[in-house]
This record gives structure tokens, sequence and C-alpha cells, in this order.
């Protein structure tokens, strides 16, 4: 999966317009962002990855890059 599909994912998960997620956007600005997107985004990224997210690192999360950094093993360029 490259970063484009990722982040079509997330819009999708989000509930955002398709192409609305650049990467830079920061999550407490999105209005969707909330406890359910948190577990929909771990659900996401094992479904996709086959892989967990550590709660305490997606709780350090601040920007949509800095969720896109705790997949960088699966997402490519």
């Amino acid at each position: 999966m490259n970063r484009n599909e990722f982040l079509a994912a997330l819009d999708e998960m989000l509930e955002l317009d398709p192409g609305t997620l650049k990467g830079g956007e920061e999550l407490d600005g999105i209005d969707s962002w909330d406890s359910l997107a948190v577990i929909s985004f771990i659900a996401l990224v094992d479904e996709k990855f086959n892989t967990v997210v550590a709660g305490e690192d997606l709780a350090k999360a601040k920007t949509v890059d800095d969720l896109l950094a705790l997949v960088s093993d699966h997402v490519t360029a």
C-alpha cells in the first residue's frame, strides 16, 4: 500500500471526502477523530497489515503524518 492509498483509507474510515487528508493535519482539528476513530484506526492497521499499533504509540500521535509514521514499515512513498 502506498501513502495515497493509506490516506484514502483514512479518509473513508473518518467519513471525510476523498482527498481530504494530505498528512500535516492536526488530529485534534478533525471532527471525526475521536475514541471510536482510534479503535477504527487500530482495526484498519490490523486488517491491512496484520499488525497491532501499540496504544501508547498511538496516544502520542498528533498529526496524520504521525499516524503514517506508525505504519511506515508497511506504507511506501
